[in-house]
Order: C-alpha cells, then structure tokens, then sequence
C-alpha cells in the first residue's frame, strides 16, 4: 500500500499486465519456421544469441511500462520541516495626556513605539495588532503578519494630535475590546502586551479577576509594561499574573527595551511539525522508458528475426 500511495493515480498501474503479458509472449512463443538452404546444414546453437533476441522484441513492451508509470503520476515526499507557530499579539498602547511627559531623550508615548517597533523585528512571523485607548478605544492596525502599519504609526496617534474627548485610562475596557480581537483568532497562541503609565478605576471592584478570568478562559496571557513613576497599580499585576504574563516596570529607555526582550523569551516562538508534502518525481521514469526507447531503436539495426 504505501508503493501506491506514491502515485497520484495508482489505478493506471493495473495496465501493467499488458506489458506483462507481450514479455511473457515474447520469451515463450517459437514463431513461424522459415526452411532456408543452410537449414539442411549442422549449426551450432547459439544461446548467447537467442537470448539477445528475445530482450531485443520485450523492449516495445518496457517502453509501454515505463509511459505508464509517467501517467499513474509518480511522486515523492520530502521529510516533515519545523514550521513557526503563529503568536497573536495585540499591543494595547495608552495614548491619554500623561503619556506626553518626558521619558529619556522623548516621551513615553515615543519610547513605547519605538520599544514595540523594535520588538516585532524579534518576532517575523508572528500576527500583530495594534489597540490605542483612552477613555475610548480605537483598533488601529487589525492583526496581521505585514507591520508596515506600525512603522507610520506613532505620528498619526500621538497624544497631542488626540482629541480631549479620547484622554483618560480605562484599562479594563481596552483590554475587553483586545480580548475580543484575539478571540476571533482560530489558530495561534495569544497574547496582549498591555502598555500603560495610569491607574484604571474600571479595574476595581474585582472587576481585575473577572478579566483575568475570561483572559485565562481565552487562552490569552496578558504582559503589561508600567512606564510611569510610581509602583505597578495591583490590578494590573494581578491579571498579568492569573493569565500566566507578567507586569514590568522600566526605569529608562534601556530598561523597556530589556523589557520587551524579556517578554519575547517568556513567550518564545513554537515550533511545530508539518505534514510531509508530495511532490511530482517523473525524472526516473522518464529516464528509464527513454533509455528503453532508445535501446529499442539501437535493437532494430540488427537484433531482429527478420532482418529483411
């Protein structure tokens, strides 16, 4: 079974008994008898020569074998490769006023685009999406493997370039809206990279353990990236935690950076196998029905019964 299973069309090879049978015909007929003069005379029988004979008139039926095992589709399969497991990030950027006070040589909404812009390069061939909340949310780049998008934008979504209206921290309804994004993600690993410098009201309550807990639900861990004076708020270290990230907390420019390297050592690219694939292999069958053509045409300029 596993012969046939290398042949795209294994039906074609039950025509193999015609060549069979013209082989089998060739090397057991006698044919006709044709008295000739030097009949009459004592000759040596040459079996040597016979069987050179009875070769040359089976070459038309390998031909026919070999034209057959070109069309039952012959192929080969290569060994199964490792193949990178999808991740799906979604970052999830505060852009409310506070975000515009100074953090190294800029702002921390700088530093933390900057950060994140460097992190992809770290992840080809991960899915990225990007989430800007305020008071309000905004998807601004829906995941995907292409992350140009990212590249323009910190401009456009700058804090100053914002709208009052969108100023303020909701954590928890950002990192809802993020949840839902990822949940309509069949395959891949999840994960959100919460990056913030307030305290969230929305959080309190135990509001934290129930996103915490629909977060685990989801299979989504959260990491999140505190750039602000001040401790960590508890909330949010308490939903890093439950859903298997982690919270952060850079001093400087170096530190976020050395950051989000962490986080890409924690969350480490998988690898899986994939199936193997097949792939047409005509080469050796062509070369040997054309290496039978050709020893047939050599054959018919002297290996015959009938020369004339």
């Amino acid at each position: 079974m596993e012969a046939l299973a290398a042949f795209r069309h294994p039906w074609v090879l039950v025509l193999l008994v015609i060549p069979a049978a013209l082989c089998l015909w060739a090397w057991q007929r006698r044919g006709r008898a044709l008295a000739l003069p030097f009949d009459h005379v004592p000759q040596a029988r040459d079996s040597r020569m016979r069987f050179l004979l009875r070769a040359a008139e089976c070459l038309p039926a390998l031909v026919l074998a070999g034209a057959l095992f070109v069309l039952a589709g012959p192929q080969s399969w290569a060994e199964p490769r490792s193949k990178r497991a999808l991740t799906n990030i979604q970052f999830c950027v505060d852009v409310s006023g506070s975000m515009t006070a100074q953090f190294g040589s800029g702002d921390r909404y700088d530093a933390a685009m900057v950060a994140i812009n460097s992190f992809l390069e770290r992840r080809d061939g991960d899915a990225f999406g990007l989430t800007f909340f305020g008071n309000n949310v905004l998807h601004w780049v829906p995941l995907t493997n292409d992350i140009s998008a990212f590249r323009c934008a910190p401009p456009f979504m700058h804090p100053r370039n914002l709208p009052s209206w969108f100023g303020g921290t909701e954590i928890g309804k950002a990192l809802r809206a993020c949840r839902k994004v990822l949940a309509e993600r069949p395959d891949g690993d999840r994960m959100i990279v919460l990056v913030s410098d307030g305290y969230s009201s929305d959080l309190s309550d135990g509001a934290d353990e129930e996103i915490a807990r629909e977060m685990r639900a989801d299979g989504i861990a959260v990491f999140s990236v505190h750039i602000a004076e001040g401790a960590i708020p508890e909330e949010v270290v308490r939903i890093a935690t439950l859903t298997g990230g982690e919270a952060f907390k850079p001093e400087d420019e170096g530190g976020l950076d050395s950051i989000f390297a962490r986080i890409d050592t924690m969350a480490k690219a998988k690898l899986e196998k994939s199936q193997a694939e097949a792939s047409d292999d005509y080469v050796a069958w062509c070369l040997a029905g054309l290496g039978a053509l050709l020893a047939l045409l050599l054959a018919s300029f002297g290996l015959r019964y009938t020369p004339w």
